[in-house]
């Protein structure tokens, strides 16, 4: 079966791009909802974040409280590495484990849609990376209408991600999404096609 990682700066269209290949019949993991899954407790994940960062990162309830672990990690970029290098270990292991299960039902081919497929060293096990790119304008005005978030804030976003330059050099394809959506079903079909997924 063949991998396909997803990857690409916020607000370029992942998630579009994601469902082109879902409608084609290529099954789609998505690493934020594999994260978000495996912090419902009980949960082995949750456990090793408290044990790291303390139990003030948890909600009343058990739950993980986003907000005050996020105050802890975005101050300072060790914490933030130590959040990511648990997070990555435990969403590869599951979405490994996924993968075995669509490879054992026969699927020719799978997503594995990761915003930090890079950093977490997923790429190393897919048989292609593929990138969504967006003009810098584009990719502001999508994340101010889909976060709700002041420019100034999503510029910051932006500009704490990789260049375009980076995923260009480090990726087998590239999905350019500067129009409309209709412009990415044939760069779908063309990767599909190329690769031996289905026909063009």
């Amino acid at each position: 079966m063949l991998v396909f990682g997803l990857t690409g700066p916020s607000g370029a269209g992942k998630s579009t791009v994601a469902e082109l290949f879902r409608s084609h019949g290529v099954p789609v993991l998505n690493a934020d909802e594999i994260y978000h899954r495996l912090l419902i407790p009980p949960s082995q994940c949750l456990n090793e974040l408290t044990d790291t960062f303390g139990r003030q990162i948890l909600a009343p309830d058990g739950t993980l409280n986003r907000s005050a672990l996020a105050e802890i990690v975005f101050e300072d970029h060790g914490e933030l590495e130590r959040l990511n290098k648990i997070a990555h270990a435990h969403v590869l292991r599951e979405a490994q484990r996924q993968l075995r299960v669509l490879r054992d039902s026969g699927h020719a081919a799978a997503v594995f849609d990761a915003p930090q497929l890079f950093e977490s060293g997923a790429n190393r096990s897919c048989n292609a990376v593929i990138s969504v790119l967006a003009e810098p304008n584009i990719r502001l005005h999508r994340i101010l209408l889909r976060d709700g978030i002041s420019p100034e804030a999503a510029i910051k976003r932006m500009e704490a991600q990789k260049p375009d330059t980076f995923f260009r050099s480090h990726s087998d394809y590239i999905i350019e999404n500067n129009s409309n959506p209709e412009n990415l079903i044939p760069q779908v079909r063309r990767i599909l096609a190329e690769t031996g997924v289905c026909e063009a």
